[in-house]
């Protein structure tokens, strides 16, 4: 049997196993306006897990605009490494791990500039961003750009991945990535 002609048979057996994508019934139900167009669920995500120290952030907001088997990725050197790796992660464990920390030190991310690609219902976004302890710090303690995987099953966005990488002397953010004069 030929590659091409067993690749088809794996693919066509595998599409047997699709499922929709609605929300499992765990997952909280998304507000409709957070999920309507790509700028919405982006603008979702930041706002989620941005706010002072001692303010609780709406995990289940959170939650709901991923789909079921969503991951998060971020990229650094293991204890300071020379070899950089990739850790992947729920929704549930970023808000379980990373949720404590956000909600006791303060947290804000925003979004500086973003360059997005679509394709039919898929979409992939660079969305770079500066993180602060506070709104009102003058200057970031950090920034990286975000790669997000989006699709949308026709009712709605969902968010299939986000994969992350902070900046640092050895890899800063490209100019193309930044807003004009950043």
């Amino acid at each position: 049997m030929s590659l091409a002609r067993l690749a088809t048979l794996v693919v066509a057996a595998g599409l047997a196993a699709w499922s929709p994508m609605p929300a499992t019934a765990q997952q909280p139900a998304a507000d409709p306006d957070d999920v309507a167009s790509i700028d919405a669920i982006i603008t979702a995500l930041y706002d989620v897990i941005s706010g002072d120290a001692g303010v609780e952030r709406d995990w289940d907001r959170f939650r709901s605009l991923f789909v079921s088997g969503a991951t998060l990725s971020p990229v650094g050197r293991p204890g300071g490494g020379a070899v950089y790796a990739r850790r992947v992660i729920t929704p549930d464990e970023y808000a379980e791990v990373a949720g404590a920390s956000l909600e006791a030190n303060g947290f804000h991310e925003v979004e500086i500039h973003r360059v997005t690609e679509e394709y039919g219902v898929i979409a992939h976004a660079f969305s770079t961003y500066e993180s602060r302890r506070s709104a009102s710090d003058p200057e970031p303690f950090t920034r990286g750009i975000n790669s997000i995987q989006l699709m949308n099953d026709g009712s709605r966005w969902w968010v299939v991945s986000i994969f992350w990488l902070g900046e640092g002397p050895d890899h800063p953010i490209p100019a193309k990535y930044l807003p004009v004069g950043g």
